[in-house]
């Protein structure tokens, strides 16, 4: 019989065997990890989530808060700030100096810079341009002997500048006037032009006249006197000469003393009418000081044609034009604030106009242009629509002359704090009733009838028509909530 044999595996189908036996067990450890991460997924919750289950199921309407404020209603705007007078200076040549056209030989100021009265602006061949206060623009030549209120304005410039025009009455141009004018141009340092120009010296001729007349009236004097003596014959001199009888002395010396007078009314006018005059060419009046440069145009040595420099005077002032929705919202005497978003300076007003007609802003003045149909536009230039002036509590920096603001004006406002609630809040039933639905703590609803009064920026006052019906804090439904679409 064999022995027997006892068959033993190789030693590489061991190796196989264990390998297997490792990656079963490394996959049943993997399975084992997952399921666990699950269950601890399930079971543990981070703080947010767990206060989010916790949390009571998102509401089904929308609510706000019924406050107890003052409510404003607001119209916002643009406008222009503009002073209440602008001046555009024109250089013209002033006559008798001799000029045959204006050429600009001087000037000193620059924009932005602050006029004060008597200064002078500039020279236009060689005779200056200067400021004086008034609200009559200049639209003549100003000479002695002349009246008339331009005069009084002249003279109460100069009298506020130290030149006083007595004993001349106002609105006369004598002697104090003269002296006045005189002793104002001197201090700024020119002469002024004679009110005669190149007509000669009408006073020098008066007054050889006048020297005329007294010489013949002393011959007639002389020659009655001789007439007179005794112990001729009338009629014939000491030797022989015609000599004119008593009678006819005295009808030369008549003659001769009315020859005198007439003479020497002529020189009294020839006077009145002579000395300095204050041409249309040589001033500019403005309302109030200081005023302000606006802009030169004018260069030196340029032949002067058209504006050579805009001067603004008076309070600044913002004007708007607004569409006539906008107007009937806004009356004079409501609170406005003007903003400026180029330098930052803000400030608060008051409407002072609003217009009854339809306008357009004129060129640079901010004066309106009645009977514009064009269609509105902010303010500025070329602006249509209905004007709305707003003035400022304070003086506004002149910085500001010519920028686009913005205005906001207050076109309604409760009187005192009232409850209010937004406008999406109210109902109105097919009873009429206007209502606001409350939102109690406990998740009721209950309808309160109202009185609706002021509204503005999309909120409005309440009164509720059962005293103590609505209070300040009370949630009021607005809308319906609404979930977000699946993505």
């Amino acid at each position: 019989m064999a022995p027997e044999v006892a068959e033993t595996a190789p030693e590489s189908a061991r190796g196989v065997s264990g390998r297997r036996r490792w990656v079963v067990a490394v996959a049943l450890g993997a399975v084992v990890a997952t399921l666990g991460g699950m269950g601890a997924a399930l079971l543990v919750k981070s703080p947010a989530q767990v206060a989010a289950d916790a949390a009571a199921p998102r509401p089904d309407v929308l609510t706000a808060t019924v406050e107890h404020r003052v409510l404003t209603s607001s119209v916002i705007t643009r406008g222009q700030v503009v002073a209440g007078q602008t001046v555009e200076v024109i250089p013209q040549v002033s006559a008798g100096v001799g000029a045959a056209r204006p050429v600009i030989t001087k000037i000193r100021v620059r924009p932005g810079d602050t006029v004060q009265p008597g200064q002078v602006l500039m020279e236009v061949s060689g005779r200056p341009v200067f400021v004086l206060e008034g609200n009559l623009p200049v639209y003549r030549d100003l000479s002695p002997g002349a009246t008339g209120d331009d005069i009084a304005q002249v003279q109460k410039a100069l009298k506020a500048l130290g030149h006083s025009s007595a004993p001349d009455a106002a609105g006369s141009f004598g002697a104090g006037t003269k002296a006045a004018l005189t002793s104002f141009y001197k201090a700024v340092g020119y002469t002024p032009v004679s009110a005669n120009g190149a007509e000669g010296d009408p006073v020098g001729e008066a007054r050889s006249q006048v020297t005329a007349a007294q010489r013949a009236l002393e011959d007639a004097r002389s020659a009655q006197a001789q007439a007179s003596k005794p112990g001729e014959k009338p009629g014939s001199g000491a030797e022989g000469a015609v000599r004119p009888a008593g009678g006819d002395g005295g009808k030369a010396v008549r003659r001769a003393q009315e020859d005198l007078a007439e003479a020497r009314k002529k020189l009294a006018a020839a006077e009145a009418a002579s000395g300095p005059k204050l041409p249309a060419a040589e001033v500019v009046f403005l309302q109030s000081f200081p005023a302000r440069v606006d802009s030169v145009a004018a260069k030196v040595g340029g032949e002067a044609t058209g504006t050579a420099m805009t001067l603004s005077a008076g309070k600044l002032v913002v004007q708007a034009y607004v569409p006539e929705y906008q107007k009937d919202l806004i009356q004079p005497g409501r609170a406005a604030e003007i903003y400026s978003e180029v330098t930052g300076l803000s400030a608060k007003g008051e409407v002072t106009l609003v217009s009854d007609k339809r306008s357009e802003a004129g060129p640079s003045s901010g004066q309106a242009k009645p009977g514009a149909d064009a269609a509105p536009a902010p303010g500025g230039q070329g602006a249509t629509g209905w004007l709305v002036e707003i003035t400022p509590g304070a003086p506004l920096k002149p910085e500001l002359t010519g920028q686009d603001v913005r205005v906001t004006v207050t076109a309604a406002s409760t009187d005192g704090k009232a409850l209010v609630v937004p406008i999406t809040a109210i109902s109105s039933g097919a009873d009429g009733r206007t209502t606001v639905t409350v939102l109690d703590e406990g998740g009721e609803r209950r309808r309160v009838e109202i009185r609706a009064g002021t509204a503005g920026d999309g909120f409005v006052a309440v009164t509720p028509v059962a005293d103590g019906a609505l209070a300040g804090g009370d949630r009021v439904i607005t809308g319906v909530a609404r979930e977000k679409a699946s993505p």
